[in-house]
């Protein structure tokens, strides 16, 4: 089992374990010895969000490199996206992305690529966390040095927002008013260069990054933020991404939030109609809206169900051959395009539907007919499994009794947070409500802090 690595890398509170000083240091050589193996020099590219500890840890996690015998590039702030692409068509032996992703500015994380541009394996993480261990036991904390940080390529950001526009050759957005949040993230650094090819007026909001402004009342985790300023300023729609921008939300030109859901109906339903959609496949996660199935089924689209996690989506993907897939919060993956979710890539991508369907965005999904669902997230001091908890068992199987037929109940832990994440999805919102209000309590009695 692993124990640094969750379902989308190490995330922490920055300057404690296992993001100190000391065990980022062993991270960094142990990723080296791992690599050693492939490549007598390999050669790792590194890249960050806008956290006031990104600049610090990437530098210290390139000291460990170094270390352990491999070379380090920087591409400076950048999606994680941007990253995946660089290291699978630059010829590097993994990338490394310092980031916390939607996570409020006082944590981080570290994001490892491979050189196909996926994320690691579990297997080889389980690998790197016996010798990372094995590091901490002999190792002495390295003292700081800002200069272990290689000089940003700029060249990099320039390949990567090449990428980007090279997807949709022909948008154009003249005419059209769009909103953009970057919440203050690494999409900062490349939106205002991307967006200044297309045309029409761009509203750039959230996009000073200060260190401490990440995620803060803004970007996918506050998707309401954007679609006020959507009819503020009269917009046509609105995008918002997360700190790394790996994920994208939209407002439509009326307001109302557009979801991952919403993105994969759209999305599916143009690549079937143009013959590109594999299989009439589409991959979502337990998580993801009864109404959705319902919709693309009305098109001829099959939905298959995956473990929340845009990795296991992906692996779910790659086993059935799909080529879209994604989840409710709006990681999407187009995996003819990119090998990971791209939240500036999905946005992109809807705006070349909107553009070719000459509809606005509502109207393309506006025979989404949504469930009711509620999401209650439980801090929990430890995460014991959920079937060994007999009130909880009991609260579960009881909802699952009433509502069965006629709605879904998804109880589980978050991958990167100390939560137990309860989802009830029903006809009827008095028996949604009482449900997962009683399998909450059942949770917070055992396990809350």
């Amino acid at each position: 089992m692993r124990k640094l690595f969750g379902t989308d890398g190490i995330r922490a509170v920055a300057g404690q374990s296992p993001l100190d000083r000391k065990t980022i240091f062993a991270i960094g050589v142990a990723l080296a010895h791992s690599l050693k193996k492939q490549s007598p020099t390999p050669r790792v590219v590194l890249g960050m969000d806008t956290r006031e500890s990104s600049p610090w840890i990437a530098a210290t996690l390139a000291q460990g490199l170094r270390t352990g015998g491999a070379e380090a590039a920087s591409a400076g702030v950048i999606p994680t996206p941007g990253i995946a692409y660089l290291t699978r068509t630059h010829g590097f032996a993994a990338g490394v992305v310092i980031s916390a992703s939607h996570n409020p500015w006082q944590d981080n994380g570290i994001k490892i690529f491979g050189p196909d541009g996926y994320k690691l394996a579990d297997a080889v993480e389980l690998q790197m966390e016996a010798e990372i261990f094995e590091q901490l036991a002999v190792a002495q904390t390295p003292a700081a040095d800002a200069d272990a940080l290689p000089a940003v390529v700029s060249s990099y950001r320039a390949d990567y927002i090449g990428s980007l526009r090279g997807n949709v050759p022909d948008l154009r957005l003249d005419g059209k008013t769009v909103v953009l949040d970057c919440a203050n993230g690494a999409a900062s650094a490349i939106a205002p260069e991307l967006f200044a090819s297309f045309g029409g007026q761009l509203i750039l909001t959230h996009c000073e990054p200060n260190g401490k402004n990440i995620n803060e009342h803004c970007g996918a985790l506050h998707a309401e933020v954007v679609a006020k300023e959507v009819l503020t300023h009269h917009a046509d729609l609105g995008i918002t991404l997360d700190g790394d921008a790996d994920r994208a939300l939209f407002a439509d030109g009326n307001g109302a939030v557009v979801n991952g859901d919403a993105v994969l109906l759209i999305a599916a339903r143009d690549l079937q109609a143009s013959k590109q959609l594999h299989s009439s496949l589409v991959v979502a996660t337990t998580m993801s809206n009864m109404g959705l199935e319902a919709a693309l089924s009305r098109s001829g689209i099959r939905m298959a169900r995956a473990s929340v996690g845009d990795k296991y989506v992906l692996e779910e993907m790659q086993r059935s051959h799909a080529i879209l897939g994604g989840e409710q919060s709006g990681h999407i993956l187009f995996l003819d395009r990119s090998t990971t979710g791209d939240g500036l890539l999905t946005a992109l991508v809807l705006l070349d539907v909107v553009q070719r369907a000459q509809q606005s965005l509502a109207a393309l999904h506006q025979d989404l007919k949504v469930f009711p669902q509620v999401i209650v997230n439980v801090r929990v001091r430890e995460k014991k499994p959920l079937d060994s908890l007999p009130a909880v068992v009991s609260s579960i199987r009881a909802a699952e009794e009433e509502l069965h037929g006629k709605g879904r109940v998804v109880v589980r832990y978050s991958g990167t947070e100390a939560l137990a994440r309860v989802m009830i999805e029903a006809e009827s919102e008095a028996a949604m409500q009482r449900h997962a209000t009683r399998i909450a309590d059942a949770i917070r009695n055992e396990l809350g802090v």
